[in-house]
């Protein structure tokens, strides 16, 4: 675990080496913006808030790019893609250092034009309020009944006719078999 913990602060270090130096040799640049040390492009691009907090989402808009799509890096959110020119979105990583200026490049056909995001020690945006559904009635299960095509839940004359008749034979029967029974013995 520790050795993870060195190899990610190594490298953290050298991108963070390695991003500060074209930062700094951008002032330098004959196509650098004096007023900003950001280099000036043939397209434009921009990203807002230009302050957001650990887990906040920016807009990015690029225009004037000829090709139908720009592509947008950084280290503290996915790549987007910006298809003609239509705007997107990025949410800043939940742990990106409170504090820090992340370098945010946009990428038009090989261009590269590159702008600052920074991170404010605010804290991460609420999540979503969880919307209640309301609870479900129990099932009631099914209803049982006598049936019947008449669609009344009394028994018809004719049901309890029938019903007499079964009853009636199916004593008729248990007699008839136990008398049987008792002049065999005991034996069908």
């Amino acid at each position: 675990m520790r050795a993870i913990r060195t190899a990610s602060a190594a490298l953290l270090a050298t991108a963070a080496v390695a991003l500060s130096a074209p930062a700094a040799l951008a002032g330098d640049d004959p196509g650098a913006d004096p007023g900003t040390g950001r280099n000036i492009t043939s397209f434009g691009f921009s990203v807002t808030p230009r302050t957001v907090a650990p887990g906040g989402t920016v807009t990015l808009t690029s225009d004037g790019c000829e090709v139908p799509s720009v592509t947008v890096t950084s280290g503290i959110f996915d790549t987007v893609t910006l298809t003609e020119g239509r705007p997107g979105t990025a949410t800043v990583d939940i742990d990106a250092k409170a504090g820090a200026e992340y370098e945010i490049a946009f990428d038009c056909k090989g261009e590269r034009g590159t702008t600052t995001l920074t991170v404010d020690h605010g804290t991460a945006p609420p999540p979503a309020p969880v919307t209640p559904h309301p609870p479900r009635p129990p099932h009631k299960g099914v209803k049982a009944g006598f049936g019947g095509s008449t669609g009344s839940d009394a028994l018809g004359t004719a049901e309890l006719a029938a019903g007499g008749v079964l009853i009636a034979a199916g004593a008729g029967t248990a007699v008839v078999l136990t008398r049987r029974r008792g002049r065999t013995g005991g034996r069908p």
